[in-house]
């Protein structure tokens, strides 16, 4: 009949192409809901109702849902939280955990989240990745890595627990330069800073310079 029309399939076109085809065939498009959904581009036609091919009269609203792209999840709150703990919160909100950095802090103990790459409450796409940085400690526990070589694995042991360091590996190698017993490298390195108790492995000589050998008495 002249006062019907056969409903076009709108589904995934933008909202503004949908609107003008329904206003051209003579219906009202209506946008009634927003829906979050990853397949289908932000503002695009999620659904429609009337379904397409229907017979529908003439003047008729067209009730459409768009799509809100992405779906969002807000960021919880991980200050305070071990990085363990952060990890399964933000799980639970489909999220993972991202990077993580280290900080001094005079506030928070060691091994406790002291910031996070986005703060609480901001929404942002499932799925995405939240970094996090830790606390190493309040300075005072932190102590500079002397340097070692050169010293003898008494000596370099001595000087690791006047500053509260152990003694950690020991790497054994040949040298034909030096004396056996001497420190050739460390890690790690002189002059970072470790936390107490921290333990620096050293690379140690073992078989030094050979003896001279004595010629045997001439004939």
């Amino acid at each position: 009949p002249l006062f019907a029309q056969h409903m076009a399939r709108e589904i995934g076109k933008p909202v503004a192409d949908a609107q003008q085809i329904l206003t051209s065939q003579g219906l009202v498009p209506v946008e009634s809901d927003t829906r979050p959904d990853s397949k289908v581009a932000v503002g695009s036609v999620l659904s429609q109702n009337p379904q397409a091919e229907a017979v529908v009269k003439l003047g008729r609203r067209v009730y459409l849902t768009l799509s809100g792209g992405e779906p969002m999840v807000g960021v919880p709150q991980l200050r305070g939280r071990s990085p363990r703990d952060a990890k399964f919160t933000l799980e639970r909100n489909g999220l993972i955990l991202g990077g993580t950095e280290y900080a001094v802090s005079e506030l928070y103990p060691e091994n406790t989240i002291i910031g996070q790459t986005v703060q609480q409450g901001i929404q942002v796409p499932k799925g995405s990745a939240i970094g996090i940085v830790v606390s190493q400690g309040k300075a005072l526990d932190q102590s500079p890595v002397p340097d070692l070589v050169g010293k003898t694995v008494t000596e370099a042991e001595r000087m690791l627990t006047q500053r509260g360091l152990k003694l950690g590996n020991i790497a054994y190698q040949s040298s034909f330069d030096l004396l056996p017993n001497t420190v050739v490298d460390q890690f790690p390195r002189a002059g970072d800073s470790v936390t107490q108790g921290h333990q620096i492995d050293l690379f140690v000589i073992k078989v030094g310079k050979p003896t001279e050998e004595i010629e045997p008495p001439r004939k």
